[in-house]
């Protein structure tokens, strides 16, 4: 059995690899950390996203034999490298953060464990599908947060690697929205799908009244139609010509939505169609959809800024070794100590801590012995065992958890503006 993915790595890996093995230090024992040092700009928290994905790819990840030939035509390890790979299989541990929670910087997302053979394989991988995925899933609870209840839904597919598209909506999912036009999306992991007609539908009829009446024969009176092809005043009233009172919607996809919402709503009314809802799109991110506030509008479609994490494509995260096994067979703590990157050694456990009244307050970080409190959530729980890919969440109980856990939080971690993380991190001291 082969894995694609088992490709999608940086070649380090590999000749990192090869020089253990050559050392003798590939079987130490190993255990690495995924963190991020900061948030991007403005935010005031992560969201941890993209677990689920990792977990379906690491249980694929191998080299067959159309990755070994790879690597042998290219020369990119030895003979004896070759043949450890061949029979390649992570046997190790990995803990971390459930997916959908919050996380702040430093917080150990993920915990590798295992020999430095197996867990430096690993790193690309890791960090590819978390960082892209936590970075969209952040964008996109700003959104939902920005949208006050109103459903958002996800329409980025076209902005973005095929693969990422499909990716992106199930973060974007796991967060809040509504639904997505990607179907890939609804067949892999259920999330629901939405879509109705471009411009193109109505440009391709002889008249904006024949392309409406086409998708409504087609779809039925509850469709939403796009109205703002040619005049939006005019494009209101042959829908409701049309559609009568059952329509369910109108889209508008460009001007300035503001003012058009406040019109169309007010048209709508005045033609008898008050259970008729308004669907906004054009370059919306969390900055225009809190700007809409007081708008008229019932639901958001966000494509570009969604996909492309609103700014922050990337949430930053490493993945790096904290402690490994010295001549006497115990793990000691190891830490990167160069200007500006100082790290912090040992493997940390990691716990939440809460108000009497729920709301969270801080994050805690410790390594060696710590006696939680009674208000101490620990975060970090066992997803993979021996190897083995442990029973986890649906994607419907980890949004629950994510509304759980946003909630949870002060206020201030809602804010668009730029600020402080929500709750500070602290590091205990060892015992």
């Amino acid at each position: 059995m082969s894995s694609p993915a088992a490709l999608f790595t940086d070649r380090y890996e590999l000749t990192m690899l090869q020089a253990a093995l050559r050392s003798g230090a590939a079987h130490r024992r190993c255990t690495f950390e995924v963190f991020a040092r900061r948030l991007p700009a403005g935010r005031r928290y992560g969201v941890v996203a993209g677990t689920g994905r990792l977990l379906d790819e690491l249980t694929d990840f191998r080299f067959g034999d159309a990755e070994l030939a790879v690597l042998a035509r290219d020369s990119v390890v030895d003979a004896e490298t070759l043949r450890w790979l061949e029979g390649f299989r992570f046997t190790g541990n990995i803990w971390g953060y459930a997916e959908g929670d919050v996380y702040l910087p430093d917080s150990p997302v993920l915990t590798v464990e295992g020999s430095f053979a197996e867990a430096v394989l690993l790193e690309t991988l890791v960090l590819s599908v978390l960082n892209h995925d936590s970075a969209v899933a952040a964008a996109a609870a700003r959104m939902v947060g920005a949208a006050a209840g109103r459903p958002c839904l996800e329409m980025g597919s076209r902005r973005t690697h095929e693969e990422a598209a499909v990716a992106a909506a199930r973060a974007a999912y796991l967060v809040g929205f509504a639904g997505t036009s990607n179907l890939a999306a609804g067949a892999r992991y259920g999330v629901p799908t939405i879509g109705t007609a471009a411009h193109a539908f109505t440009l391709l009829h002889d008249s904006e009244e024949a392309a409406f009446a086409a998708q409504v024969a087609s779809l039925g009176r509850s469709t939403t139609l796009l109205v703002d092809t040619y005049d939006v005043a005019l494009g209101v009233e042959t829908a409701v010509k049309v559609a009568g009172p059952e329509l369910g919607a109108v889209r508008l996809d460009s001007g300035d939505l503001l003012e058009q919402a406040q019109a169309v709503r007010a048209q709508l009314d005045a033609l008898g169609n008050p259970a008729t809802k308004i669907v906004v799109t054009s370059d919306l991110d969390e900055f225009a959809i809190a700007a809409l506030a007081a708008a008229p509008v019932d639901s958001y479609g966000v494509g570009t800024s969604l996909v492309t994490g609103s700014g922050a494509p990337t949430a930053g995260m490493v993945y790096k070794l904290v402690e490994r096994e010295d001549a006497s067979g115990e793990l000691r703590p190891v830490a990167k100590r160069s200007d500006g990157k100082v790290g912090h050694g040992g493997r940390k456990g990691a716990w939440r801590r809460h108000d009497e009244s729920g709301a969270a307050v801080e994050e805690l970080l410790a390594v060696g012995p710590f006696e939680p409190r009674g208000t101490d959530r620990p975060l970090q729980g066992p997803l993979v065992e021996g190897g083995s890919v442990l029973e986890r969440p649906t994607l419907a109980e980890s949004r629950a958890r994510h509304e759980t856990a946003v909630a949870a939080l002060p206020a201030s971690a809602r804010q668009l503006s730029r600020g402080e993380p929500a709750i500070p991190t602290t590091f205990l001291p060892e015992g």
